[in-house]
């Protein structure tokens, strides 16, 4: 009896240990697969981590590539573009490439919706953005309380006029035009803010070497050639008391007297003083415009100081076979040599303000304008900042054109006119060169064919 237990007991065992071995094995499998589940998720998450960081790397590029210091041109060293015989060759960098162009316009044009429905503007005040005088009143519109009324008085009829009708329409005028530069001023700061948020925020001499000051009425102007800027340097003495009469002040006295100091003469903490204090304008014009608008002046003109300084080193890269007479003198330059030496980053001579960019010569995104008026309508807003800042009330801008007043003025018309003288491909270059004007005072593009 006790054999047949012991013998059993080893059979108990035998049948045991293979169960409990089998217990072990499964144990070990799951933790094996538990292990594995825990490496793909920690695999995963890394994956998707660096996406993202990577995602968040090219968009920060792609809205950062404008903010690059474009100014002068000449840092650029990339491969030339191939392309057919005739068309312009020059090296651009990477914002100048149509291509480069089109989602982030579709992309801003998407923003750009959004920006104007939490301003409330309507279809009608987008229109008058474009073609119209100036923006919502409110205690941020950087003009005083005393300036608005007077502005708003001026603007009316006399009180001795019964006729309320008038005066309503009047005083609605001079709301619209608040209106219309807030949302000017509004939609620069949000084009700052994606296109130009990484740039230093320091000022220097040379940010504010094209602002006049004018200290009787606190005014800081922002010189920008082809937009009246003559007439406006010939209104600005009269504050100043330098002059009794826009009227007979010649060119040369304008440009070259030394009766308006410019911004950059003063020390730096008087300077930002005046920054901080004093009221900041400019006019803007469409940019094609206002290129055709100087060519036509300094290059097609008569004009012995650009013909020699540019006209000769123009003709002498760009055209072929160019005469002895043409080498000589720098006259008789083509528009689309004009365009040619303005599109090339290494340029035979340098750039020049009467068709650098207004955001370089200008800085927006750095000076904060208080009024930034269009060269469309200047007769209207020019009156209206007049009237503002308390200007005497004969005051006016002038409108006559001292040089080559024979001719007519630069219009759409005429600008069409030169620019059919390019290839699809040379305008959109140009356009893409002027492409943060454009975006910056809301000019629409001039031709459909472009990005």
């Amino acid at each position: 009896m006790k054999m047949k237990m012991v013998v059993d007991a080893l059979c108990g065992r035998r049948r045991r240990l293979p169960c409990f071995l089998l217990f072990i094995l499964l144990f070990g499998a799951g933790g094996l697969v538990l292990f594995i589940h825990q490496q793909e998720t920690s695999e995963l998450a890394q994956a998707q981590a660096h996406a993202m960081r990577l995602a968040s790397t090219l968009r920060q590029s792609r809205e950062t590539l404008s903010t690059q210091d474009k100014e002068r041109h000449k840092s650029y060293g990339y491969q030339r573009a191939q392309t057919p015989e005739g068309v312009l060759t020059s090296l651009i960098p990477p914002m100048q490439f149509p291509h480069t162009e089109r989602r982030k316009q579709k992309a801003f044009a998407m923003s750009q919706e959004h920006d104007m429905d939490s301003l409330h503007v309507t279809k009608r005040q987008l229109k008058l953005l474009k073609t119209s005088p100036l923006v919502i009143l409110n205690k941020n519109s950087g003009f005083s309380n005393s300036s608005v009324f007077a502005a708003s008085s001026s603007l009316s009829v006399s009180p001795l006029d019964s006729s309320s009708s008038s005066s309503g329409s009047a005083l609605q005028g001079s709301w619209k035009f608040f209106s219309i530069l807030e949302a000017r001023k509004q939609l620069m700061k949000e084009i700052c803010a994606k296109y130009k948020g990484s740039i230093s925020k320091i000022i220097t001499r040379s940010h504010v070497k094209h602002l006049y000051v004018e200290d009787k009425h606190k005014l800081l102007y922002c010189q920008v050639p082809k937009t009246g800027c003559s007439n406006w340097k010939r209104t600005l003495m009269v504050l100043a008391g330098k002059a009794s009469n826009v009227q007979n002040i010649q060119h040369d006295t304008v440009h070259y007297g030394g009766h308006l100091k410019k911004l950059e003469s003063f020390s730096q903490k008087e300077i930002m003083h005046r920054l901080e204090t004093y009221k900041k304008f400019v006019f803007v014009r469409e940019p094609f415009e206002r290129i055709v608008s100087a060519y036509r002046d300094k290059l097609e003109n008569p004009n012995d100081y650009y013909h020699n300084l540019f006209g000769k080193p123009i003709i002498s890269k760009y055209r072929l076979n160019p005469s002895e007479e043409a080498l000589r003198t720098g006259s008789g330059v083509m528009f689309k040599e004009f365009i040619q030496y303005l599109l090339d980053v290494h340029r035979p001579v340098g750039m020049d303000i009467h068709w650098d960019q207004v955001n370089q010569l200008c800085h927006p995104c750095l000076i904060h304008y208080d009024f930034i008026g269009k060269f469309e309508n200047m007769g209207e807003e020019s009156n209206f900042l007049l009237r503002l800042i308390g200007a005497p009330l004969s005051l006016t801008l002038p409108t006559f054109k001292d040089r080559n007043p024979g001719d007519k003025r630069t219009s759409l018309e005429i600008t069409k006119k030169y620019f059919s003288q390019l290839s699809m491909l040379e305008r959109q270059r140009l356009y893409d060169f002027y492409y943060m004007d454009y975006l910056m005072f809301n000019y629409s593009k001039p031709f459909k064919d472009l990005y």
